[in-house]
């Protein structure tokens, strides 16, 4: 029998495309579905909410430029990356969620095929969302979706791969950028898809990932003047209205919690891709 002790892993923040600790220094036990302990997570605070919003706004005018296309060539090769470490993700979601090995594997492949799905999307959510409108005048008249900006995200808390994916893939497909609380009880399976975003093409600062307290990032992250859009899937009953009143305070768009955790598994339709667009309208004179 061998006396070898594995390389215990250290889990931190995903911020700007590198792997910050928590700025207080403080982390939190995670357990799994049954009790037993899995990790020590970084507790984030406050002031990652803040550099996180620093490094999404700076990496909003780059992601939002590139063509859709790339854009989905970029996600498609996080799906990848996900597909290379299946087994990975099937034990974190497995003890995360309480699955057997055989459910934990189709929640990933799941995750994998969604990721998929909002990339196949980059350049097409335009056609569908956007066109030439009717005029009763010598003008041409175009409408043509763009992104929102920085969006926070809430992400789900029971379902910590798939409805992690389903609410961060279609947010980033059409060029917003993100600042992700991760679920607070269920968090490693968000640790190791901020190690896929790392090395896959997706530039540093599009997708930010913090694990801790929802209670203490949510509200900041909610207030913060510099966050265009906010998506509460994941927030707390009692705290998802305090949350939308911070909110508005400078108008963000707010995607409201829902009264149960939605089925991940169904077809997911455009909602959440149109849910962060700006539509801008030009108006151009052709003549009589």
């Amino acid at each position: 029998m061998s006396d070898r002790l594995g390389v215990r892993k250290t889990y931190k923040l995903y911020l700007g495309g590198t792997f910050p600790r928590s700025e207080s220094g403080r982390s939190y036990s995670v357990s799994g579905a049954s009790g037993e302990f899995l990790a020590n997570a970084a507790l984030g605070s406050r002031k990652d909410v803040r550099d996180a919003v620093v490094a999404a706004r700076a990496a909003f005018g780059g992601w939002s430029g590139a063509t859709a296309y790339n854009r989905g060539q970029v996600l498609y090769r996080v799906a990848e990356l996900l597909e290379g470490r299946r087994d990975q993700f099937a034990a974190e979601v497995a003890t995360s969620e309480g699955l057997s090995a055989a459910e934990a594997l189709r929640v990933v492949d799941a995750a994998v095929d969604r990721w998929v799905w909002y990339a196949g999307w980059t350049d097409k959510i335009a056609q569908v969302h956007g066109g030439a409108n009717p005029v009763a005048g010598p003008y041409l008249n175009i409408s043509t979706p763009e992104p929102t900006g920085v969006v926070g995200v809430v992400a789900p808390r029971e379902s910590s791969l798939l409805g992690l994916v389903s609410v961060v893939a279609p947010a980033v497909a059409t060029g917003n950028t993100t600042v992700v609380l991760a679920s607070e009880t269920r968090p490693l399976p968000a640790v190791t898809l901020a190690e896929v975003l790392a090395t896959s093409d997706v530039p540093g600062g599009v997708i930010n990932l913090i694990t801790g307290r929802v209670a203490e990032t949510a509200p900041r992250l909610a207030s913060h003047r510099d966050v265009n859009a906010i998506d509460l899937t994941g927030a707390p009953a009692d705290l998802a209205t305090a949350l939308e009143v911070a909110a508005a305070d400078n108008l963000k768009r707010v995607l409201r919690r829902p009264p149960s955790e939605p089925d991940w598994t169904a077809d997911p339709g455009l909602g959440r891709l149109t849910a962060y667009l700006e539509t801008k309208t030009v108006w151009h004179p052709i003549g009589v």
